[in-house]
């Protein structure tokens, strides 16, 4: 019964050292870059994990954090002249500047030299990325960047691959190496942290409005309600 009590004791320290020696990564603006991974039209009819509008939706919410927070922007492709076709259009006029690494073969974007020299140039030291497919193209390069010691977020919205199931074990797989994997709507928020600050209302306001409408239309109510008070205004009788 003692051994027993000591063994359940020691359980309970471990996990209370656990939780003691948690820390929380935040996103820092301006030490994070975006990667924009085989966001292809080819290689997007393999995702089912997601309706073909909703995904469009967060592969373009995916890469206008860039533009909205001004993130250096790394984009990448494979093999782009075969059946996984060219980057999606809206990207390409959306970061017309950012640097298109064209991979001929690799699987693991990191295996690219062009594309390590791309990553290492910008001096960033955290990366939120996303790609298709989640298991492959996001998973490959996320462990990669862990190996090499970068902070990782992976935008699983931005993600997709052939079933549900695949995209919960590759996430499962990345989170046990230590790669955060969240929402677009969280990576938006922890990057802005604070609606005072610049990116903030003014700017984050539209990018909501367009890419998360169920919290836009929360917005929309509020400034309807607040015009509808100011154009009737309660009388008091």
């Amino acid at each position: 019964m003692r051994s027993f009590g000591l063994f359940a004791a020691s359980f309970v320290l471990a996990g209370l050292s656990g939780v003691l020696g948690f820390e929380f990564q935040r996103i820092r603006k301006n030490d994070t870059m975006l990667l924009v991974v085989d966001h292809q039209i080819g290689l997007f009819e393999l995702v089912k994990d997601f309706e073909p509008v909703e995904y469009r939706n967060n592969i373009l919410a995916h890469a206008a954090l860039g533009k909205v927070f001004d993130l250096p922007t790394i984009l990448t492709t494979s093999t782009d002249d075969g059946p996984n076709g060219p980057m999606m259009q809206e990207i390409l006029d959306m970061h017309s500047d950012a640097p298109l690494i064209r991979r001929q073969g690799e699987v693991n974007a990191w295996d690219n030299p062009d594309f390590r020299a791309a990553v290492r140039a910008t001096g960033k030291n955290q990366v939120i990325l996303g790609g298709i497919v989640t298991d492959v193209c996001t998973a490959f390069l996320a462990l990669s960047l862990i190996e090499e010691g970068y902070e990782v977020f992976a935008n699983s919205e931005a993600s997709g691959t052939y079933s549900r199931r695949i995209a919960d074990e590759a996430n499962d797989r990345m989170r046990a190496a230590g790669v955060n994997v969240l929402s677009t709507f969280a990576v938006a928020t922890d990057l802005m942290r604070d609606w005072r600050l610049t990116p903030g209302y003014p700017e984050l306001s539209p990018y909501f409005d367009k890419y998360f409408p169920v919290y836009g239309m929360v917005e929309r109510n509020f400034k309807a309600a607040d015009a509808s008070k100011k154009s009737h205004p309660l009388v008091l009788m």
